[in-house]
Parts: C-alpha cells; sequence; structure tokens
C-alpha cells in the first residue's frame, strides 16, 4: 500500500507540474502573410490601372516565393516613409561595400504561406490606413517559346535597393555571384542553362497611390496599399491578428514584341522591360 500510495503522489506531482509549465494565457501576435493574386488590377507607379504598352506583351508568372526588407504601417495619407510604425526590417550587410541587403540571411514565404510572426505587444497601438512594403526577390515560372516550342522556365527577379548576394539556388542550379547588385538584377534558368542581367534604372512598377503625399525614393520597390477598413491595434488583443500582403501579378512580366504573337521568344530579340509587382491589397483576417 505504501509503495502505491508513492506511486500515486509522483503521477500528481507530475500533473501539478504539467498545469504550471503550461501557459493559459498566450500571447498574441500579428501574422503577416503573403499571397499572389493574377486577378488584382494591374496598377502603375502612382497606383492608377495601366494597360499594356503598344507594342509590348505581358503575362502574370507564376510566383513561388518572395522576400521583402521592410514592412510599416502608416496612420495617414501624409506619414512620411520611416515615421509609421516598422513592424519588420530584414538584415543588411556592407559585406560588398555600399549598405545591402543580406540576401543569404532573408526571410522567404511562398503563395498564402506566413512571411513573419511577431508579438503584437510589440506592436504600437494605432489606426493604421496603409501598409508599404519594400520588396527584396521574387522568384517564378514564366512561358517563352524557343525555336518554336513551348517551354517554361524559371525567373529569379532582386528587385529590392541593393542586394549583396554571394550565391543563390534557382531550379537546382547555383548561380555564383558574391558582390552587390542594383535592383533589377536578375537570373533566368531554363533546360538546365542559366543567363543573369541587369534591368535599366528605373526599369521596375513599384505602385505608390500616396506619389503625392508620402514620395518613396526611386529605386527602393517601397510597393504601398490600402486597409478597406483600416487596421486598429488596441492593446487589448486576445487573438492573433493576420494581415495577409495580397501582391498583384496581373501581366507584371511585361516584353517588348518583335513577333507580334503574345509570346516570349527571346532568340528573336524581344527584351524584358519590366518584371515589377502590380499593387499591393492588405487584408486583415
Amino acid at each position: 500500500m505504501k509503495t502505491i500510495r508513492i506511486i500515486i503522489g509522483l503521477v500528481a506531482l507530475v500533473f501539478v507540474s504539467c498545469s504550471e509549465d503550461r501557459d493559459d494565457n498566450p500571447q498574441p501576435n500579428l501574422v503577416i502573410k503573403l499571397k499572389f493574386d493574377e486577378s488584382q488590377p494591374r496598377l502603375n507607379n502612382l497606383g492608377q490601372p495601366s494597360s499594356v504598352a503598344s507594342g509590348n506583351a505581358a503575362q502574370s508568372p507564376n510566383v513561388n516565393r518572395m522576400s521583402a526588407n521592410y514592412i510599416e504601417f502608416a496612420q495617414t495619407a501624409t506619414t512620411l516613409l520611416g515615421q509609421g510604425e516598422i513592424v519588420f526590417k530584414g538584415p543588411e550587410t556592407t559585406a560588398g561595400g555600399s549598405n545591402a541587403i543580406d540576401f543569404q540571411n532573408a526571410v522567404f514565404a511562398g503563395n498564402n504561406e506566413t512571411f513573419i510572426t511577431t508579438p503584437l505587444s510589440e506592436v504600437a497601438n494605432g489606426n493604421y490606413q496603409w501598409v508599404r512594403v519594400s520588396l527584396a526577390y521574387q522568384e517564378g515560372t514564366i512561358n517563352l517559346l524557343v525555336n518554336g516550342t513551348d517551354i517554361i522556365g524559371t525567373l529569379g527577379s532582386f528587385v529590392g535597393f541593393n542586394n549583396y548576394i554571394t550565391s543563390f539556388d534557382l531550379n537546382g542550379n547555383t548561380i555564383d555571384v558574391n558582390a552587390n547588385k542594383l535592383q533589377g538584377f536578375w537570373a533566368f534558368e531554363a533546360l538546365g542553362f542559366t543567363s543573369q542581367g541587369q534591368a535599366p534604372e528605373g526599369a521596375t512598377t513599384v505602385p505608390n497611390p500616396l506619389f503625392d503625399s508620402s514620395p518613396v525614393p526611386q529605386g527602393s520597390c517601397v510597393v504601398t496599399g490600402q486597409f478597406a477598413n483600416g487596421l486598429n491595434i488596441t492593446g487589448n488583443e486576445t487573438e492573433d491578428v493576420v494581415v495577409t500582403l495580397s501582391f498583384s501579378i496581373n501581366n507584371s512580366f511585361e516584353w517588348t514584341e518583335v513577333n507580334s504573337d503574345g509570346k516570349f521568344e527571346p532568340s528573336a530579340g524581344e527584351q524584358v522591360v519590366d518584371m515589377g509587382l502590380r499593387g499591393l491589397i492588405p487584408i486583415v483576417n
């Protein structure tokens, strides 16, 4: 009997210990997810609807993953960049010379995946009407025509202000860089062959509906979007607040047409003119 009482006591002690260790009041988080939507409006740099330019063609890529380097909630349309609530800032480095995004330590997420999770206690209380996101990298597949054959290629485009890259994988192929690369650097893979290049300065579309009241620096790739009903953080939340950043990929890959067939044909001399995202709609779940 004495042995049985000892065992029962030990079991009870374990249950009490587990009960004390369990967190009955978990703290709520801000959860930010990414979404890529080809049905969203296609916008220009001023945040206005934009069609594909005459003489060009475009397609909506299949974006596999993306990285951002900066996320900020802004209270009003006149809140200047950097004066809102900065909820994320990615790692940067001077290893390549001037200050740049540290690509090797960047955060990535795919469609409908969580990009970051941070305690709501670290987000200032307030009512936010806008969100700004400085994009760094996007990767996905596009369709192209090679010698009369339709194939699929993988495109990695660096849209951040400056990017320090040692190397990266593109569909199983290692691309060595070991240098800083400005906005517009890209690498492409198809059928096991790779190429890389640099888009002209200012060629990447960066929609900012607040262009007049809150401009952003050229080359920063800070895309701006408005909450439909605002985002109100009170400090009294008991559940996670989930914000989905829905980016427009509506005909976001655009090129000059040589053969007017709506197909991207690099061998015919067709040149890429834009790889920028075409708008941002933040959604509070």
